[in-house]
C-alpha cells in the first residue's frame, strides 16, 4: 500500500516538472521570435535610407586665407623658353671692385608659375650668369723693381756737384778720360785718426789707384760670387801722419748722403766704412739692386763706381 502511494507521488511530480519545462520553452521561443522581427524591421529601415542623399554641410568662407586659394597648375616649358634676353635695364655692368658679385639674371615671368621648378630654375640662372659674365677683377698690381728710378718725393736727381770729380747727379762721378782731360789726377778727402783724433786731407793718385782697384776686380771677380771679399768689408786703413799709428786713419763721411765723396772712398778701398744705408743710397740712385746683405751691396757699389770711371772695362755683373 505504501509502495503504491510513493509511485503515485513520483508520477505526479514528473508530470509537474514536464509541464514547467514546456512553459519555459514556450517563453524562450516567443522572445526569439520577437528579436527576429525587430532585426528584420531595422534591416528594412537601413535599406530604405541608404540611397537618400545627405544634406550639404554649411561652411563659412575664410576671408583671411583667400590669397592662398589661387594655385596654378604646374607649367613645364621647353628649355629655350626658360631664359629670355635681358632688357637694357637688366644688362650687367662690370665693376672694378674686387668684391663685386654678379647679380642673378631675371627668370621669365611664365617660369614663376611653377612653384615646384622655381628653385631649380633660380640656381640654373645663377650658374649661367656666373659662367657668361663672371666677377670683374682689378688688374694685378705690378711689383716695383728696386732697380727702377727711385721715388724721392720732393727731391730732385740733380744737385750741386759736391766735388770737382762728381757730377750734378746723385752718387755719380765723371769718367776717367774726362777727369784726366781736366787735369784732375789727384783725388782728396777728409780723414781723422782714431788715436789722436786729428783731421787732415789725404790724397790718392787717380790713375794709379784706379788701376790697382780695377786689376784686383778683374783677377778675383769670378771667385767673389757677387759678394765683397774680406779686404773690402774690413779695409786696411792708412797710417796717421801725426802719431804714426798704423791702421788708424778713417775717412770722414758726410752725414748727408748726397755729399759723400764716393771716388775718394773707391780709390782708398774704404767703401766698407760706409753703413748699409749709405751703400743702399748709392745703389738706389744708380739703378742697382739694393736688397741683401752688406757684402752684396758693397760689391755692387765697387762695380758701379768702376763702371762710371771706365764704361768699357770688365765691370759688368
Amino acid at each position: 500500500m505504501k509502495n503504491h502511494e510513493l509511485n503515485d507521488q513520483e508520477i505526479s511530480t514528473k508530470k509537474k516538472n514536464a509541464a514547467t519545462k514546456r512553459r519555459h520553452d514556450n517563453i524562450v521561443n516567443n522572445n526569439n521570435n520577437n528579436d527576429q522581427e525587430a532585426d528584420d524591421k531595422d534591416f528594412l529601415t537601413l535599406s530604405l535610407t541608404w540611397g537618400e542623399p545627405k544634406p550639404p554641410k554649411r561652411t563659412t568662407p575664410n576671408t583671411n586665407n583667400t590669397q592662398h586659394q589661387h594655385q596654378f597648375p604646374p607649367l613645364i616649358l621647353p628649355p629655350h623658353q626658360v631664359f629670355q634676353n635681358p632688357s637694357p635695364q637688366q644688362t650687367l655692368t662690370n665693376s672694378s671692385h674686387p668684391l663685386f658679385t654678379p647679380p642673378v639674371l631675371p627668370i621669365s615671368a611664365s617660369n614663376n608659375l611653377d612653384p615646384y621648378n622655381n628653385a631649380a630654375s633660380s640656381s640654373t640662372a645663377t650658374a649661367a650668369a656666373a659662367a657668361n659674365v663672371g666677377p670683374s677683377r682689378a688688374p694685378p698690381r705690378a711689383r716695383r723693381n728696386p732697380t727702377q728710378t727711385p721715388r724721392d718725393h720732393g727731391k730732385s736727381e740733380n744737385i750741386l756737384a759736391p766735388f770737382p770729380w762728381a757730377t750734378n747727379h746723385r752718387a755719380r762721378v765723371h769718367n776717367l778720360d774726362y777727369l784726366l782731360s781736366r787735369k784732375i789726377d789727384n783725388v782728396t778727402g777728409l780723414v781723422q785718426c782714431k788715436r789722436c783724433e786729428k783731421q787732415y786731407e789725404l790724397g790718392f793718385n787717380l790713375r794709379e789707384k784706379f788701376v790697382e782697384v780695377g786689376t784686383f776686380i778683374a783677377e778675383n771677380k769670378n771667385s767673389m760670387h757677387d759678394r765683397a771679399p774680406g779686404v773690402w768689408m774690413t779695409p786696411a786703413l792708412p797710417t796717421c801722419k801725426y802719431c804714426d799709428q798704423e791702421n788708424s786713419v778713417k775717412p770722414v763721411i758726410c752725414d748727408k748722403k748726397k755729399g759723400i765723396n764716393w771716388l775718394f772712398l773707391l780709390l782708398g778701398q774704404m767703401l766698407g766704412c760706409c753703413t748699409l744705408e749709405q751703400l743702399k743710397y748709392f745703389c738706389k740712385h744708380t739703378k742697382n739692386h739694393r736688397t741683401g746683405a752688406k757684402d752684396r751691396v758693397l760689391y755692387l757699389t765697387y762695380l758701379g763706381l768702376c763702371k762710371q770711371l771706365d764704361p768699357n772695362g770688365p765691370f759688368d755683373r
